[in-house]
């Protein structure tokens, strides 16, 4: 029997289409190849990319030549730019901001034919020690609202380039999906003094039936009201509401759960193409005449990944009800992913 489940923290309800039930196997999407030719993100290429703005790697390395093991540039085509006043005004009953912010991207590897699943522990601790500095820096803007990293892997996800890469885009506002979060987080702590994603992590503990692993201080696991197909979320399980405080061992313990999680979803799907977000606190900045509003960020909010295989279309029942309907329950999708046989 098909069922709606609500979702407390992001606000808003799901079809669970039970009569739909599909199997992994169900879900394989014929792979799209990404044109290829010359690669700019490879070695010996850094000339076709802009300066870079963070690297890791051997300290006697010149800047933008090879040997580098984690490299951060400038989107060449960004959706915003760092240049500029930022300049917020109204037109008419509409809103106005300048297009100031900042878009970058991470390339994970000098290898272009890996994936971050397949790269080792280490390497994609470096890689999160990228996304932990390019936050700290950001942050020094006081432009700036928020700063969204965020991986599109395969075209179908929106990647333009084969290369393991992940993004960010900063902006001078919060993201309105990060606002509703930040708001219900908010709201159940006034309420209750305790942090809301706390209080569902020990209830998914408690059940158990949508975990998918639980080791090492975090949580892996399928949300009660999942809006995909296997859509998997990784979150510490002590509260911290940034997840740039984390420091590089924290960092290296996260790497090795990431991958795990990254090669369960590989094996049971196929190596899909999916969406990776990483939903953190915005920039600490006090704003101006609202000294309050964030006060108790500290305690209410928690950092998380949220991971979204792309195996269904969105059509346009879900454009115009803004329901999701998800044709395998996580209760089910959760067993696949405990049973995957995995290797590292």
């Amino acid at each position: 029997m098909p069922e709606l489940r609500y979702d407390v923290f992001r606000v808003r309800w799901t079809v669970i289409s039970t009569e739909r039930g599909r199997r992994p196997s169900d879900y394989v999407v014929a792979k799209e190849e990404i044109k290829s030719g010359v690669c700019p993100f490879c070695y010996g290429h850094e000339h076709t990319t802009p300066p870079e703005i963070f690297v890791i790697g051997p300290k006697d390395r010149q800047p933008n030549t090879p040997g580098w093991d984690v490299r951060v540039v400038s989107n060449k085509f960004p959706a915003l730019r760092i240049e500029g006043e930022l300049r917020r005004e109204a037109t008419g009953l509409f809103d106005k901001i300048s297009g100031i912010g900042a878009h970058e991207v991470i390339i994970e590897t000098p290898e272009h034919d890996k994936s971050l699943a397949d790269l080792s522990i280490e390497q994609i601790q470096k890689v999160l020690i990228a996304y932990r500095e390019r936050l700290r820096d950001l942050r020094k803007d006081l432009r700036i609202r928020y700063t969204l990293v965020f991986k599109n892997y395969g075209r179908e996800a929106g990647a333009s380039l084969s290369h393991p890469h992940s993004q960010l885009i900063a902006t001078p506002m919060i993201p309105t999906v990060v606002v509703t979060e930040l708001r219900s987080s908010k709201d159940h702590y006034l309420a209750k003094e305790r942090c809301l994603l706390c209080d569902i992590i020990n209830q998914e503990l408690q059940f158990g039936s949508r975990v998918v692993l639980e080791r090492d201080g975090y949580l892996v696991w399928e949300p009660f009201a999942a809006s995909f197909p296997f859509e998997t979320w990784l979150i510490p399980k002590r509260h911290l509401h940034d997840f740039a405080l984390l420091d590089d061992q924290e960092l290296g313990i996260l790497a090795s759960v990431l991958k795990e999680m990254l090669l369960r979803i590989k094996v049971v799907l196929n190596d899909p193409p999916f969406n990776m977000v990483l939903h953190t606190a915005p920039s600490p900045h006090t704003r101006p005449g609202r000294a309050d509003y964030w006060s108790t960020i500290e305690y209410d909010y928690h950092w998380h990944i949220e991971l979204i295989p792309r195996i269904t279309k969105i059509a346009g029942f879900e454009w115009g009800s803004g329901l999701y309907i998800n044709p395998t329950p996580p209760e089910e999708s959760v067993i696949y992913l405990r049973e995957a046989e995995i290797t590292f």
